[in-house]
């Protein structure tokens, strides 16, 4: 099964508003100074390139994305002239050579079908003394709202297991994020977790994303029956920790890294 990646309305509803509050803990490990020139990798619908316009007052920030869909969306919310969204893969960048002071990517890596060839193309495009660093979701563990998800759909359906993320994606783990940076020839090689809670105020708030047809997760649900779907929906409301006024409180856990261009 293929991952469906353009929507952009469907990931904003499903990924996008968590992605800024992960987005906002990963600038503050990062504490990037003003006026730098920045590279945004797998920028998706702009979440961690609008941040960074709000944060850190840069000269310029370049997006990068393969999904035409995510570069058109956030080309149309973020107008602005310090802004430059373009599609292009994360193997082959369309930038010079030594020119950011920060390269980054969020919750894009274990997407790209060549993860060293993504660092190491972020590293080219770092000057010398710039930061190349990255974060991506926790699968394996504290990423709650997918992993609740997944053991539900495994409960039912044991094939669902080999479309688990946690399974699927053994790079989002520090050890081999850190081997990464490390044959990228980046120094400093520093990895951090970061935390957020969601809260989901009611069922249809978490259920309801998963039937957008956009990621793994809703790309898995879009090819259940109804009938099945129902089945998983039953499931999950069984499995999740419900609170009696029926919110949904979950830890949304990333693991970052960054290291130094020399």
């Amino acid at each position: 099964m293929n991952d469906l990646w353009e929507l952009g309305e469907a990931y904003e509803l499903f990924m996008g508003r968590w992605s800024r509050p992960i987005a906002q803990a990963f600038l503050r490990w990062l504490g990037a100074a003003e006026n730098g020139r920045w590279l945004d990798v797998g920028c998706g619908t702009g979440a961690l390139s609008e941040l960074i316009g709000q944060w850190s007052q840069p000269q310029h920030v370049t997006g990068i994305d393969f999904a035409a869909g995510f570069i058109q969306y956030a080309r149309q919310f973020h107008p602005e002239a310090i802004y430059d969204f373009r599609v292009g893969s994360a193997l082959d960048l369309p930038v010079n050579d030594n020119w950011y002071d920060w390269v980054v990517s969020g919750l894009a890596l274990n997407f790209f079908p060549e993860p060293q060839t993504a660092v190491n193309q972020m590293h080219r495009a770092a000057k010398p003394g710039g930061t190349v660093a990255l974060y991506v979701w926790d699968y394996a563990g504290e990423m709650q709202m997918l992993r609740y998800f997944w053991d539900a759909a495994t409960a039912l359906d044991p094939q669902a297991a080999a479309l688990d993320e946690g399974k699927r994606f053994p790079v989002c783990q520090p050890a081999p994020l850190a081997a990464l940076f490390h044959a990228a020839g980046l120094v400093e090689v520093t990895v951090q977790p970061l935390e957020i809670t969601a809260v989901f105020p009611h069922f249809d708030d978490y259920w309801h994303p998963f039937l957008g047809k956009n990621g793994p997760a809703p790309s898995y649900v879009a090819a259940l029956t109804p009938t099945q779907q129902s089945s998983l929906a039953a499931q999950l409301q069984q499995q999740l920790p419900i609170q009696p006024d029926g919110t949904i409180p979950l830890t949304l856990r990333a693991w970052a890294v960054r290291g130094v261009k020399v």
